[in-house]
């Protein structure tokens, strides 16, 4: 009879810790998250990620159409080395 006391006490001892541990990790009972505001963030964090990725995006692409706009700039402001400048002789 006596060790089946101890058992309980021992159960009960282990039952309290782990509800102990579940407050102090989730918060109250009453305080707990629902499934809802589990989806609600999750829908939410998928919405601010997409957003992310297409401003990244769209920063990419406005760099990449700069720098090619220089380079036409650069490649049509530039006298290409093969080809030689006719000669006008100044007016002396």
């Amino acid at each position: 009879m006596p060790d089946q006391k101890d058992a309980v006490l021992i159960e009960q001892a282990k039952i309290q810790r782990m509800r102990l541990g579940s407050a102090l990790l989730y918060g109250h009972i009453d305080e707990r998250r629902t499934v809802n505001d589990h989806m609600k963030r999750l829908i939410g964090s998928i919405i601010v990620a997409a957003i992310a990725c297409a401003v990244c995006a769209g920063i990419s692409f406005v760099s990449q159409l700069l720098a090619d706009q220089a380079a036409a700039r650069e490649q049509a402001n530039a006298t290409p080395a093969g080809i030689v400048l006719p000669y006008a002789p100044e007016a002396s």
